[in-house]
């Protein structure tokens, strides 16, 4: 992620917390309160987001290990290519 996509994604998520302070208002809930469950929205926003990323980390289901795994099968296919029919039999009996 580039440091401007870090800056837009910070603008919006401000944005979008004045947007929901403004849709509580303009259901009838006063400024105070409106303002509690605005950020309170944003926050459980925010643990949600944070939730998802923490379940990637621990299946490693995330853009580097998909890339290592990738690189890895890669690697030992270019090698299997390399080997004789016959080196490709005894390693498959060991």
């Amino acid at each position: 992620m580039r440091r401007i996509d870090a800056i837009f994604i910070a603008l919006g998520v401000f944005f979008l917390g004045g947007l929901v302070y403004v849709v509580f208002k303009f259901l009838g809930v006063d400024s105070t309160q409106a303002g509690i469950w605005s950020q309170g929205v944003l926050v459980l926003g925010l643990i949600g987001w944070v939730s998802t990323y923490l379940f990637r980390v621990f299946t490693n289901n995330m853009t580097y290990h998909q890339q290592v795994k990738d690189y890895d099968d890669a690697f030992f296919a270019k090698q299997l290519e390399k080997m004789s029919p016959e080196e490709i039999e005894k390693l498959m009996k060991n």
